[in-house]
């Protein structure tokens, strides 16, 4: 699951965490490989709640570890991918090389040499094969569906075979992060063991945990690289957007993703320190809808939603006009991310009509609107409830947005302010009616829409679906479709296979994209330097990606 969206209306809210300080740059100290020393706190959060349970399995979505990012500084990845330049080659990190096959049916690493765990053990092939392995084994593990057939090793080199080509996800394929087979093959079920101590090859080890804050220390030796100068990292949770946004503009955090209305003024305009990044994702925020539920089970339904949803009132009002840009084209690729992808059919088409237009698709569907009031074939009044956090207030603003737009076509929508846990559980067992959600990104449409509508992630209402279609959406031609793009030997089949795609994203409306996604994120250079940035887009600087802990190797502390 993708982080957190957040949106803050005003500056006004205490803190979450009223002790927390601005102590980056000044505490703490600890000796590096290199003989240096390393000082200081870097203090980093999300609006994702009041309290975090005592949770560190990195797999789970709703562990703290995830929730926070935090997993991705203790486990480390086989290559480091940078998402805000899709043509730059991967970083080696825990693997120094690798291979695809011609089919890319198979990848050959060969492992680090050298490499320990934060208990003091070495890393070896056999546990970067069993990171391999334990993803074949539980589908619950396995958030990037990875199509794992077979593993093997032969001294430090590790294969791994799939069932299908994994063209389109060979970032993902070398994102994978490595655990310890010792301790995770002892487990009696690592699919919702709590890990309260967790144990990676990373830079930093857990030290203490609270519900409101995690505290992580640079380990003193035995790290395969130089240690980070940043000697301890403080990851807290704050109730929303409002209080994550005044720990910002207070400096009690340095780096959070969280959406700040007139962030130019509110943030970055009260400290020359104070920085913002948002490099665009190939991906959509939007409307989704659980497929399964009557009367939203029928496409007309929801493409009639769409012609009526007003994307430029969410870019402005509920992205405050500079966080997500506005997706208007009627296949939801972003521009100018997505253009050369768009079917000539396509280009230039908007996905909004007039209100007219959209009975007009309705009445000729069976639908009837009298009274203002929206009936489906069956004769029952048409509603919808919208579930999202209460603390996304970017998400908020959107569903009253589209709340407003809904009543133009008769339908009277309700909006669930819901508690964070339990509205990711709920979406992730398909219990809703709709909800504003994110879709993954990649270097090309694939992973948007594979996350949409692919059959694959299919799984029954009540089960969860950790790898996408939450919205439990099915067809076939969809799921061909996208098979046929992974596996195509040639540019041609993927063109025509795109178009197939796009099509029934226009005329079945699985969910409705208002909005691109970004890498983006506030932080501050007060205390600490190295950032990236425009001229420098080495990673993204999202905390919770799996590049932070790049980000983090990258930072020195300021001189003034």
């Amino acid at each position: 699951m993708r982080v957190n969206r957040s949106i803050t209306a005003v500056l006004a809210g205490s803190l979450a965490v009223a002790s927390l300080t601005a102590c980056g740059g000044n505490s703490s100290s600890t000796t590096t490989n290199t003989g240096k020393s390393a000082t200081g706190v870097l203090n980093i959060s999300m609006p994702d709640g009041a309290s975090e349970k005592d949770n560190n399995n990195p797999y789970l979505a709703t562990s703290a570890a995830s929730h926070l990012g935090y997993r991705y500084v203790i486990y480390e990845p086989v290559a480091m991918v940078n998402l805000t330049d899709p043509t730059s080659q991967p970083v080696p990190w825990l693997a120094t090389a690798w291979t695809f096959t011609p089919d890319f049916k198979s990848v050959s690493f060969t492992v680090r040499q050298g490499v320990k765990f934060s208990d003091g053990s070495d890393m070896t092939a056999d546990d970067v094969a069993y990171s391999f392995s334990i993803l074949k084994q539980y589908a619950a593990l396995n958030s990037n569906a990875l199509p794992i057939d077979s593993v093997s090793t032969s001294g430090n080199q590790v294969t791994v075979n799939f069932t299908t080509s994994v063209y389109v996800m060979q970032a993902k394929v070398l994102s994978t992060f490595v655990v310890p087979k010792k301790i995770w093959s002892a487990m009696s079920d690592p699919t919702t063991d709590t890990v309260q101590s967790p144990i990676g090859t990373g830079p930093y080890t857990l030290k203490t945990f609270t519900p409101q804050t995690v505290t992580l220390d640079a380990r003193t030796s035995g790290y395969w690289q130089a240690l980070p100068k940043v000697a301890e990292l403080h990851y807290s949770t704050y109730t929303g957007n409002d209080t994550e946004t005044q720990a910002l503009v207070t400096g009690a955090t340095e780096w959070s993703y969280v959406f700040i209305p007139d962030a130019k003024t509110v943030f970055a305009g009260r400290d020359p320190h104070y920085k913002l990044w948002f490099p665009p994702s190939l991906s959509a925020d939007g409307l989704w809808f659980n497929t399964t539920i009557k009367p939203w089970d029928n496409q007309y339904l929801r493409q009639a939603v769409g012609m009526v949803m007003n994307r430029a009132d969410i870019f402005n009002q509920g992205e405050s006009g500079y966080f997500k840009p506005e997706i208007d084209n009627i296949t939801g690729l972003p521009s100018p991310a997505g253009d050369s992808f768009v079917a000539s059919q396509y280009k230039g088409v908007n996905g909004q009509k007039t209100p007219a237009d959209a009975t007009t698709l309705l009445t000729a569907h069976g639908f009837t609107l009298a009274g203002g009031t929206l009936k489906d074939p069956s004769g029952k009044p048409v509603t919808l409830t919208i579930t999202d956090p209460a603390g996304w207030s970017d998400y908020q603003t959107d569903l009253s947005i589209i709340q407003d737009n809904l009543k133009q076509i008769g339908i009277a929508v309700t909006i669930d302010k819901a508690d964070t846990d339990a509205w990711f559980t709920n979406i992730a067992d398909g219990k809703f009616q709709a909800a504003m959600h994110w879709s993954n990104g990649g270097v090309t449409p694939y992973d948007m829409y594979e996350n949409i509508m692919d059959g694959a992630d299919l799984v029954p209402v009540g089960q969860a679906a950790n790898s996408g279609n939450y919205g439990r959406f099915s067809s076939p031609d969809a799921t061909a479709a996208l098979k046929a793009y992974a596996n195509a030997s040639d540019d041609a089949s993927r063109t025509a296979a795109m178009n197939t795609i796009e099509q029934i994203m226009v005329e079945q409306a699985p969910m409705i994209p208002t909005s691109a996604g970004n890498y983006g994120a506030e932080y501050s250079t007060k205390h600490w330097t190295g950032w990236p940035g425009d001229g420098n887009s080495y990673m993204p600087i999202q905390p919770t990606l799996t590049q932070a802990l790049d980000v983090i190797m990258h930072l020195t502390p300021a001189t003034s």
